[in-house]
Protein backbone atom coordinates (compact mmCIF):
# COMPACT_ATOMS: atom_id res chain seq x y z
CA UNK A 1 0.00 0.00 0.00
CA UNK A 2 1.34 3.43 -0.91
CA UNK A 3 0.98 5.97 1.89
CA UNK A 4 2.37 9.25 3.09
CA UNK A 5 4.26 9.10 6.35
CA UNK A 6 2.50 10.30 9.48
CA UNK A 7 3.31 13.84 10.59
CA UNK A 8 2.33 16.20 13.39
CA UNK A 9 -0.04 18.15 11.16
CA UNK A 10 -2.04 14.99 10.40
CA UNK A 11 -2.07 14.07 14.09
CA UNK A 12 -3.51 17.47 15.11
CA UNK A 13 -6.03 17.87 12.30
CA UNK A 14 -7.87 21.19 12.36
CA UNK A 15 -11.06 21.42 10.30
CA UNK A 16 -13.14 19.02 8.18
CA UNK A 17 -11.67 15.62 7.35
CA UNK A 18 -13.52 14.14 4.37
CA UNK A 19 -12.47 10.91 2.72
CA UNK A 20 -13.33 9.26 -0.57
CA UNK A 21 -12.99 5.47 -0.79
CA UNK A 22 -12.73 4.09 -4.33
CA UNK A 23 -12.60 0.32 -4.85
CA UNK A 24 -9.82 -0.61 -7.28
CA UNK A 25 -11.03 -2.15 -10.58
CA UNK A 26 -13.92 -3.40 -8.48
CA UNK A 27 -15.83 -5.78 -10.74
CA UNK A 28 -12.65 -7.33 -12.13
CA UNK A 29 -11.14 -7.60 -8.63
CA UNK A 30 -14.20 -9.48 -7.37
CA UNK A 31 -13.95 -11.89 -10.29
CA UNK A 32 -10.28 -12.54 -9.48
CA UNK A 33 -11.21 -13.05 -5.82
CA UNK A 34 -13.86 -15.61 -6.73
CA UNK A 35 -11.66 -17.31 -9.36
CA UNK A 36 -8.23 -17.79 -7.75
CA UNK A 37 -6.75 -19.09 -11.00
CA UNK A 38 -7.52 -15.69 -12.59
CA UNK A 39 -5.37 -13.75 -10.14
CA UNK A 40 -2.44 -12.00 -11.77
CA UNK A 41 -4.02 -12.46 -15.20
CA UNK A 42 -5.80 -9.90 -17.42
CA UNK A 43 -9.54 -10.04 -16.70
CA UNK A 44 -12.19 -8.04 -18.55
CA UNK A 45 -15.78 -7.66 -17.37
CA UNK A 46 -18.06 -6.97 -20.32
CA UNK A 47 -19.66 -8.49 -23.38
CA UNK A 48 -17.48 -9.90 -26.19
CA UNK A 49 -17.26 -8.34 -29.63
CA UNK A 50 -19.54 -11.01 -31.08
CA UNK A 51 -22.31 -9.30 -29.12
CA UNK A 52 -21.09 -5.80 -30.06
CA UNK A 53 -20.19 -5.32 -26.43
CA UNK A 54 -18.02 -2.90 -24.49
CA UNK A 55 -15.63 -3.14 -21.56
CA UNK A 56 -17.28 -2.46 -18.22
CA UNK A 57 -14.17 -2.91 -16.06
CA UNK A 58 -10.68 -4.23 -16.71
CA UNK A 59 -8.20 -5.59 -14.18
CA UNK A 60 -4.91 -3.74 -13.83
CA UNK A 61 -3.22 -6.59 -15.68
CA UNK A 62 -5.49 -5.87 -18.65
CA UNK A 63 -5.04 -2.11 -18.30
CA UNK A 64 -1.33 -2.61 -18.81
CA UNK A 65 -2.20 -3.51 -22.42
CA UNK A 66 -4.21 -0.29 -22.87
CA UNK A 67 -7.66 -1.73 -22.12
CA UNK A 68 -10.03 0.63 -20.30
CA UNK A 69 -13.69 1.08 -19.41
CA UNK A 70 -16.07 1.98 -22.26
CA UNK A 71 -13.66 0.62 -24.88
CA UNK A 72 -15.33 -1.43 -27.65
CA UNK A 73 -14.79 -5.11 -26.97
CA UNK A 74 -13.33 -5.69 -30.44
CA UNK A 75 -10.56 -3.19 -29.70
CA UNK A 76 -9.92 -4.71 -26.28
CA UNK A 77 -9.64 -8.17 -27.84
CA UNK A 78 -7.01 -6.88 -30.27
CA UNK A 79 -4.99 -5.19 -27.52
CA UNK A 80 -5.17 -8.12 -25.11
CA UNK A 81 -6.11 -11.34 -26.92
CA UNK A 82 -5.13 -13.46 -23.90
CA UNK A 83 -7.62 -11.73 -21.58
CA UNK A 84 -10.21 -13.70 -19.62
CA UNK A 85 -13.71 -12.38 -20.34
CA UNK A 86 -16.75 -12.54 -18.06
CA UNK A 87 -20.14 -10.87 -18.25
CA UNK A 88 -20.03 -10.26 -14.53
CA UNK A 89 -22.14 -11.09 -11.48
CA UNK A 90 -23.95 -7.99 -10.26
CA UNK A 91 -25.49 -9.55 -7.15
CA UNK A 92 -22.04 -10.58 -5.97
CA UNK A 93 -20.66 -7.08 -6.57
CA UNK A 94 -23.57 -5.58 -4.64
CA UNK A 95 -23.02 -8.00 -1.76
CA UNK A 96 -19.32 -7.12 -1.43
CA UNK A 97 -20.04 -3.39 -1.85
CA UNK A 98 -22.45 -3.64 1.09
CA UNK A 99 -19.71 -5.16 3.24
CA UNK A 100 -17.37 -2.29 2.38
CA UNK A 101 -20.03 0.29 3.24
CA UNK A 102 -20.55 -1.45 6.58
CA UNK A 103 -16.83 -1.02 7.32
CA UNK A 104 -17.21 2.72 6.75
CA UNK A 105 -20.46 2.89 8.73
CA UNK A 106 -18.67 1.34 11.70
CA UNK A 107 -16.23 4.25 11.64
CA UNK A 108 -18.63 7.16 11.13
CA UNK A 109 -22.36 7.83 10.72
CA UNK A 110 -21.51 10.35 8.03
CA UNK A 111 -21.35 8.15 4.95
CA UNK A 112 -22.50 9.08 1.45
CA UNK A 113 -22.35 6.30 -1.13
CA UNK A 114 -22.15 7.77 -4.64
CA UNK A 115 -21.90 4.53 -6.62
CA UNK A 116 -21.47 0.81 -6.07
CA UNK A 117 -17.70 1.23 -5.66
CA UNK A 118 -17.32 4.75 -4.25
CA UNK A 119 -18.32 6.56 -1.06
CA UNK A 120 -17.52 9.78 0.78
CA UNK A 121 -17.11 9.62 4.55
CA UNK A 122 -16.52 12.26 7.22
CA UNK A 123 -14.04 11.53 10.02
CA UNK A 124 -13.62 15.11 11.25
CA UNK A 125 -12.09 14.99 14.76
CA UNK A 126 -14.34 16.08 17.60
CA UNK A 127 -13.44 17.41 21.04
CA UNK A 128 -13.16 13.86 22.41
CA UNK A 129 -11.62 12.21 19.35
CA UNK A 130 -7.88 11.79 19.78
CA UNK A 131 -7.25 9.09 17.16
CA UNK A 132 -5.26 10.29 14.19
CA UNK A 133 -6.78 10.55 10.71
CA UNK A 134 -3.96 8.34 9.43
CA UNK A 135 -4.79 5.53 11.86
CA UNK A 136 -8.49 5.60 10.94
CA UNK A 137 -7.81 5.47 7.21
CA UNK A 138 -5.24 2.71 7.56
CA UNK A 139 -7.74 0.66 9.57
CA UNK A 140 -10.40 1.13 6.87
CA UNK A 141 -7.92 0.16 4.17
CA UNK A 142 -6.84 -2.92 6.08
CA UNK A 143 -10.44 -4.03 6.72
CA UNK A 144 -11.25 -3.78 3.01
CA UNK A 145 -8.12 -5.75 2.16
CA UNK A 146 -9.28 -8.56 4.47
CA UNK A 147 -12.32 -8.95 2.18
CA UNK A 148 -9.92 -9.94 -0.61
CA UNK A 149 -10.07 -6.68 -2.58
CA UNK A 150 -8.31 -3.33 -2.36
CA UNK A 151 -9.28 0.32 -2.33
CA UNK A 152 -7.67 3.72 -2.76
CA UNK A 153 -8.50 6.48 -0.29
CA UNK A 154 -8.04 10.22 -0.46
CA UNK A 155 -8.60 12.54 2.50
CA UNK A 156 -8.82 16.30 2.57
CA UNK A 157 -10.88 19.19 3.82
CA UNK A 158 -13.45 18.89 1.01
CA UNK A 159 -15.05 16.40 -1.34
CA UNK A 160 -13.11 17.85 -4.27
CA UNK A 161 -9.73 17.34 -2.61
CA UNK A 162 -10.69 13.86 -1.36
CA UNK A 163 -11.87 12.75 -4.81
CA UNK A 164 -8.74 13.96 -6.61
CA UNK A 165 -6.46 12.53 -3.91
CA UNK A 166 -8.11 9.11 -4.17
CA UNK A 167 -7.23 8.95 -7.87
CA UNK A 168 -3.62 10.08 -7.56
CA UNK A 169 -2.03 6.89 -6.24
CA UNK A 170 -4.11 3.97 -7.55
CA UNK A 171 -4.24 1.09 -6.98
CA UNK A 172 -4.21 0.51 -3.21
CA UNK A 173 -3.03 4.00 -2.42
CA UNK A 174 -3.68 6.47 0.37
CA UNK A 175 -3.08 10.21 0.11
CA UNK A 176 -3.88 12.62 2.91
CA UNK A 177 -3.94 16.32 2.07
CA UNK A 178 -3.58 18.15 5.37
CA UNK A 179 -5.41 21.41 6.17
CA UNK A 180 -3.68 24.42 4.68
CA UNK A 181 -1.96 22.45 1.91
CA UNK A 182 -5.00 22.08 -0.39
CA UNK A 183 -4.10 24.77 -2.92
CA UNK A 184 -0.48 23.61 -3.07
CA UNK A 185 -1.67 20.04 -3.73
CA UNK A 186 -4.16 21.06 -6.43
CA UNK A 187 -2.19 23.77 -8.26
CA UNK A 188 0.09 21.60 -10.49
CA UNK A 189 -2.66 19.17 -11.52
CA UNK A 190 -4.30 19.40 -14.97
CA UNK A 191 -7.77 20.96 -15.04
CA UNK A 192 -9.16 17.61 -16.21
CA UNK A 193 -8.37 16.17 -12.77
CA UNK A 194 -11.42 17.96 -11.41
CA UNK A 195 -14.77 16.23 -11.87
CA UNK A 196 -17.09 18.28 -14.06
CA UNK A 197 -14.34 19.43 -16.43
CA UNK A 198 -14.42 17.10 -19.40
CA UNK A 199 -12.14 16.72 -22.37
CA UNK A 200 -13.93 19.38 -24.41
CA UNK A 201 -13.89 21.98 -21.62
CA UNK A 202 -10.24 21.22 -20.86
CA UNK A 203 -9.36 21.84 -24.52
CA UNK A 204 -11.20 25.17 -24.51
CA UNK A 205 -9.46 26.23 -21.30
CA UNK A 206 -6.10 25.27 -22.80
CA UNK A 207 -6.75 27.71 -25.64
CA UNK A 208 -7.00 30.40 -22.96
CA UNK A 209 -3.65 29.33 -21.47
CA UNK A 210 -5.35 27.59 -18.53
CA UNK A 211 -3.79 24.16 -18.19
CA UNK A 212 -3.62 23.49 -14.46
CA UNK A 213 -5.93 23.93 -11.50
CA UNK A 214 -3.52 26.59 -10.29
CA UNK A 215 -4.06 28.49 -13.55
CA UNK A 216 -7.81 28.13 -13.13
CA UNK A 217 -7.71 29.35 -9.53
CA UNK A 218 -5.91 32.54 -10.54
CA UNK A 219 -7.71 33.25 -13.82
CA UNK A 220 -9.98 36.19 -14.54
CA UNK A 221 -13.53 34.85 -14.04
CA UNK A 222 -14.79 36.81 -17.04
CA UNK A 223 -12.22 35.05 -19.24
CA UNK A 224 -13.29 31.61 -18.06
CA UNK A 225 -17.04 32.18 -17.99
CA UNK A 226 -17.71 31.39 -21.65
CA UNK A 227 -16.25 27.90 -21.05
CA UNK A 228 -17.56 27.04 -17.59
CA UNK A 229 -20.65 29.27 -17.60
CA UNK A 230 -22.43 30.11 -14.36
CA UNK A 231 -20.38 27.48 -12.53
CA UNK A 232 -17.15 29.44 -13.00
CA UNK A 233 -17.12 30.77 -9.44
CA UNK A 234 -17.72 27.31 -7.96
CA UNK A 235 -14.97 25.74 -10.08
CA UNK A 236 -12.48 28.42 -9.04
CA UNK A 237 -13.34 27.96 -5.36
CA UNK A 238 -12.81 24.22 -5.75
CA UNK A 239 -9.48 24.84 -7.53
CA UNK A 240 -8.33 26.89 -4.52
CA UNK A 241 -9.34 24.11 -2.16
CA UNK A 242 -12.06 26.27 -0.59
CA UNK A 243 -15.12 24.14 -1.35
CA UNK A 244 -17.06 23.19 1.79
CA UNK A 245 -19.75 20.62 0.94
CA UNK A 246 -20.75 18.33 3.78
CA UNK A 247 -21.16 14.56 3.87
CA UNK A 248 -24.67 13.65 4.94
CA UNK A 249 -25.40 11.20 7.73
CA UNK A 250 -26.34 7.64 6.79
CA UNK A 251 -30.01 8.23 7.61
CA UNK A 252 -29.98 11.21 5.25
CA UNK A 253 -28.63 9.17 2.35
CA UNK A 254 -30.95 6.18 2.47
CA UNK A 255 -32.13 4.87 -0.89
CA UNK A 256 -34.30 7.45 -2.66
CA UNK A 257 -37.96 6.72 -3.30
CA UNK A 258 -37.52 7.79 -6.91
CA UNK A 259 -35.01 9.20 -9.38
CA UNK A 260 -36.42 11.91 -11.59
CA UNK A 261 -35.47 14.72 -13.89
CA UNK A 262 -37.46 17.85 -14.72
CA UNK A 263 -37.10 20.22 -17.67
CA UNK A 264 -38.45 23.76 -17.51
CA UNK A 265 -38.75 25.23 -21.01
CA UNK A 266 -37.66 28.73 -21.92
CA UNK A 267 -40.64 28.81 -24.29
CA UNK A 268 -43.80 26.76 -23.85
CA UNK A 269 -43.88 23.54 -25.88
CA UNK A 270 -46.86 23.34 -28.22
CA UNK A 271 -45.92 20.34 -30.40
CA UNK A 272 -46.05 16.68 -29.46
CA UNK A 273 -42.77 15.80 -31.19
CA UNK A 274 -40.94 18.41 -29.06
CA UNK A 275 -42.50 16.97 -25.92
CA UNK A 276 -41.45 13.46 -26.93
CA UNK A 277 -37.90 14.61 -27.66
CA UNK A 278 -37.74 16.21 -24.21
CA UNK A 279 -38.87 12.95 -22.60
CA UNK A 280 -36.13 11.06 -24.44
CA UNK A 281 -33.56 13.61 -23.25
CA UNK A 282 -34.76 13.35 -19.66
CA UNK A 283 -34.68 9.56 -19.93
CA UNK A 284 -30.94 9.61 -20.70
CA UNK A 285 -30.23 11.39 -17.42
CA UNK A 286 -32.60 9.24 -15.37
CA UNK A 287 -31.17 6.03 -16.83
CA UNK A 288 -27.59 7.17 -16.19
CA UNK A 289 -28.40 8.02 -12.57
CA UNK A 290 -30.17 4.70 -12.01
CA UNK A 291 -27.21 2.74 -13.35
CA UNK A 292 -24.71 4.75 -11.32
CA UNK A 293 -26.60 4.02 -8.10
CA UNK A 294 -27.32 0.40 -9.02
CA UNK A 295 -31.09 0.92 -8.87
CA UNK A 296 -33.84 -0.77 -10.89
CA UNK A 297 -37.48 0.33 -10.70
CA UNK A 298 -40.84 -0.51 -12.19
CA UNK A 299 -42.98 2.62 -11.72
CA UNK A 300 -42.78 5.19 -14.55
CA UNK A 301 -44.08 8.67 -13.65
CA UNK A 302 -44.69 11.46 -16.15
CA UNK A 303 -45.29 14.98 -14.83
CA UNK A 304 -46.62 17.75 -17.09
CA UNK A 305 -47.06 21.38 -16.03
CA UNK A 306 -49.00 23.62 -18.38
CA UNK A 307 -48.60 27.30 -19.12
CA UNK A 308 -51.70 28.15 -17.12
CA UNK A 309 -50.14 26.49 -14.04
CA UNK A 310 -52.12 23.24 -14.07
CA UNK A 311 -50.08 20.11 -13.35
CA UNK A 312 -51.01 16.57 -14.40
CA UNK A 313 -49.26 13.36 -13.38
CA UNK A 314 -49.60 9.97 -15.07
CA UNK A 315 -48.07 6.67 -14.03
CA UNK A 316 -47.53 3.24 -15.55
CA UNK A 317 -46.29 0.18 -13.69
CA UNK A 318 -43.89 -2.02 -15.65
CA UNK A 319 -44.15 -5.78 -15.51
CA UNK A 320 -40.44 -6.05 -14.70
CA UNK A 321 -38.06 -3.46 -13.12
CA UNK A 322 -35.43 -1.78 -15.29
CA UNK A 323 -32.71 0.86 -15.42
CA UNK A 324 -32.82 1.02 -19.22
CA UNK A 325 -34.23 4.19 -20.78
CA UNK A 326 -34.80 2.25 -23.99
CA UNK A 327 -37.49 0.41 -22.00
CA UNK A 328 -39.08 3.15 -19.88
CA UNK A 329 -38.87 6.17 -22.22
CA UNK A 330 -41.31 4.66 -24.80
CA UNK A 331 -43.72 3.99 -21.91
CA UNK A 332 -43.52 7.63 -20.81
CA UNK A 333 -43.95 8.78 -24.40
CA UNK A 334 -47.13 6.71 -24.70
CA UNK A 335 -48.42 8.36 -21.52
CA UNK A 336 -47.70 11.74 -23.09
CA UNK A 337 -49.40 10.80 -26.35
CA UNK A 338 -52.49 9.58 -24.50
CA UNK A 339 -52.72 12.83 -22.55
CA UNK A 340 -51.88 15.17 -25.44
CA UNK A 341 -54.33 17.87 -26.45
CA UNK A 342 -53.75 19.99 -29.52
CA UNK A 343 -53.35 23.60 -28.50
CA UNK A 344 -51.79 22.71 -25.14
CA UNK A 345 -48.82 24.78 -24.00
CA UNK A 346 -46.42 22.91 -21.74
CA UNK A 347 -44.09 24.73 -19.36
CA UNK A 348 -42.42 21.75 -17.67
CA UNK A 349 -42.00 18.01 -18.20
CA UNK A 350 -40.73 15.61 -15.56
CA UNK A 351 -39.83 11.92 -15.85
CA UNK A 352 -39.19 9.62 -12.91
CA UNK A 353 -38.63 5.97 -12.04
CA UNK A 354 -39.59 4.57 -8.64
CA UNK A 355 -40.68 1.45 -6.77
CA UNK A 356 -37.14 0.14 -6.56
CA UNK A 357 -36.34 -3.53 -6.01
CA UNK A 358 -33.27 -5.72 -5.91
CA UNK A 359 -34.93 -7.99 -8.49
CA UNK A 360 -34.34 -11.12 -6.41
CA UNK A 361 -37.94 -12.32 -6.73
CA UNK A 362 -38.31 -11.58 -10.43
CA UNK A 363 -39.04 -14.63 -12.55
CA UNK A 364 -38.30 -14.54 -16.29
CA UNK A 365 -40.83 -15.87 -18.76
CA UNK A 366 -40.42 -17.27 -22.24
CA UNK A 367 -40.88 -13.91 -23.93
CA UNK A 368 -38.96 -11.50 -21.66
CA UNK A 369 -35.19 -11.04 -21.42
CA UNK A 370 -34.16 -10.46 -17.80
CA UNK A 371 -30.61 -10.04 -16.58
CA UNK A 372 -29.22 -11.60 -13.41
CA UNK A 373 -30.76 -8.83 -11.29
CA UNK A 374 -34.23 -9.66 -12.59
CA UNK A 375 -34.19 -6.40 -14.58
CA UNK A 376 -35.61 -6.11 -18.05
CA UNK A 377 -33.11 -4.81 -20.58
CA UNK A 378 -33.01 -4.00 -24.26
CA UNK A 379 -30.36 -4.66 -26.86
CA UNK A 380 -29.40 -0.98 -26.65
CA UNK A 381 -28.53 -0.94 -22.93
CA UNK A 382 -24.86 -1.72 -23.66
CA UNK A 383 -24.70 1.44 -25.78
CA UNK A 384 -26.23 3.46 -22.93
CA UNK A 385 -23.59 2.10 -20.54
CA UNK A 386 -20.86 3.07 -23.01
CA UNK A 387 -22.24 6.61 -23.20
CA UNK A 388 -22.42 6.74 -19.37
CA UNK A 389 -18.74 5.85 -19.15
CA UNK A 390 -17.68 8.32 -21.81
CA UNK A 391 -19.59 11.16 -20.16
CA UNK A 392 -18.16 10.23 -16.77
CA UNK A 393 -14.67 10.28 -18.21
CA UNK A 394 -14.83 13.24 -20.59
CA UNK A 395 -17.74 15.32 -19.28
CA UNK A 396 -21.46 15.53 -19.94
CA UNK A 397 -20.91 17.18 -23.32
CA UNK A 398 -18.76 14.32 -24.63
CA UNK A 399 -21.75 12.86 -26.51
CA UNK A 400 -24.88 14.80 -27.40
CA UNK A 401 -27.86 13.72 -29.46
CA UNK A 402 -29.64 15.98 -31.92
CA UNK A 403 -32.73 16.21 -29.69
CA UNK A 404 -30.68 18.00 -27.02
CA UNK A 405 -30.04 20.98 -29.29
CA UNK A 406 -33.73 21.89 -29.14
CA UNK A 407 -33.39 22.77 -25.47
CA UNK A 408 -29.85 24.12 -25.08
CA UNK A 409 -31.04 27.50 -23.81
CA UNK A 410 -33.58 26.07 -21.38
CA UNK A 411 -33.26 25.69 -17.63
CA UNK A 412 -32.73 22.08 -16.56
CA UNK A 413 -33.31 20.96 -13.00
CA UNK A 414 -32.40 17.66 -11.40
CA UNK A 415 -34.62 16.29 -8.64
CA UNK A 416 -33.82 13.48 -6.20
CA UNK A 417 -36.65 12.49 -3.87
Amino acid sequence: MKTRSRNNQAESWNGPAIGLLDLDAFFASVEQLDHPDWRGKPVIVGSPSAERGVVSTASYEARAFGVHSAMPSAQAERLCPQAIWTKGHFKRYKELSGQVMMILANETPYLEQVSIDEAFFDITPGPYDTESIVDIVQRINGSVEKLGITCSIGVGSSKTVAKIASEKNKPHGMIIVTPGSEERFLAPLPVSAMSGIGKRSAAELKKLGIRTLGDLAQSDPMLVRHVLGNSTGAFQMRARGLERSRVKAVDETRAPKSISREHTFARDVAHLDDAQAAIALLGESVGQRLRKQGLIGRLVTLKVKYGYNKTNTAQKRLEHPTDDENIFVPVAQRLMKDAWNNGAHIRLIGLGIGDFTDGADEQPDLFTALDERGARTSGKRALSVTIDNLRERFGSDAIKFGRSTRFEDDEIKFKRE
